[in-house]
């Protein structure tokens, strides 16, 4: 069994997050995934604190194994959402789009875990200072909002630069790309992309049946000033693109976004939703059940590795 400090760290059986993806990351999935072995994440994004504590409860109905919150630092109610993490005590929180470093102090006093999704190697440095426990080093490959590096290029230079366990995320979905990340040091991996296909992911079914339709080159970047987001083609990306071709303002751009991720999510609408998903949106091939998904990845890395030892001695 493939057993890293990760496992140690956050209490699970298999070092293997699920990412925390805005009206995608819900507590049905959540809880699945921590079922399973992993690590479910519920993701806030810009809910209200209340709205996040029935997430938190309803999890709490469905396993008694570890789950987190993944907290969205542009979220006009984070600080709200971090008092209901501190009262319902939550085990872990990943965040992103921000420096959570205010908050570590109390949430440390809990017992809680704080893991920062991290997009430069001076961000991790600066991280591992204000004391995360854990860092998760995330590649452009990823869907919805992306940094600038490679998972390949970008993962070993954190794992050198910390002495924390790093956690990879971005273009990872089977058991192959599992292994391949353990052997450049990471200590676990975060998936996004292949568990939107969860049986227990509550996203419209549209969307899963645009997933598994991908192509390898079936997604693009839209966003503007360094702020990019991975989305699968559809009209809206060409709507998205054409604006910009036109020179469109930022403030234009922004308002043709709004309310596109719920659209998808939500209402099923696959041309003019944001159909945020990974490059490896196309080695998603069915629809599975959670725990079908992670001993899958899990049982592939193993032979991986095994088949490894073999050929190089």
């Amino acid at each position: 069994m493939i057993k890293t400090k990760v496992c140690d760290l956050l209490q699970i059986k298999h070092p293997i997050l699920q990412g925390g993806m805005a009206w995608v990351a819900t507590a049905e999935l959540a809880a699945a995934v921590s079922e399973a072995g992993g690590l479910g994440l519920i993701g806030a994004g810009n809910a209200p604190a209340e709205v996040v504590r029935q997430q938190i409860l309803q999890v709490k109905t469905l396993t008694k194994k570890p789950f987190g919150v993944n907290v969205y630092y542009l979220s006009p109610f984070v600080e709200e959402v971090i008092e209901v993490v501190l009262e319902e005590e939550v085990q872990v929180i990943t965040t992103g789009a921000g420096n959570p470093g205010k908050h570590i102090p109390k949430l440390k006093e809990r017992g809680i875990k704080v893991i920062p999704v991290v997009s430069s190697v001076a961000l991790a440095k600066r991280m591992e200072k204000t004391g995360a426990d854990a860092l998760i080093a995330e590649g452009m490959e990823c869907g919805g909002h992306v940094g600038a590096l490679t998972t390949m290029a970008f993962l070993p230079q954190v794992v050198d630069a910390v002495d924390l366990p790093v956690i990879a995320a971005g273009g990872i979905a089977d058991g192959r790309q599992f292994a391949a990340i353990l052997c450049m040091g990471a200590q676990g991996v975060q998936m996004g992309t292949r568990f939107i296909c969860a049986a227990e992911c509550t996203v419209h079914d549209n969307y899963k049946q645009a997933v598994l339709k991908a192509k390898d080159r079936g997604t693009v970047l839209t966003g503007y000033s360094g702020h990019y987001v991975r989305v699968l083609k559809n009209k809206l990306t060409r709507e998205y693109q054409n604006l910009i071709k036109e020179g469109a303002s930022e403030a234009e751009l922004e308002k043709l976004g709004i309310g596109r991720l719920r659209a998808a999510v939500v209402d099923g609408d696959v041309q003019m939703g944001s159909l945020m998903a990974g490059q490896v949106a196309a080695m998603v091939k069915k629809i599975q059940p959670a725990e079908e998904i992670i001993e899958e990845i899990i049982t592939v890395a193993e032979q991986v590795l095994q088949e490894s030892r073999k050929l190089f001695g």
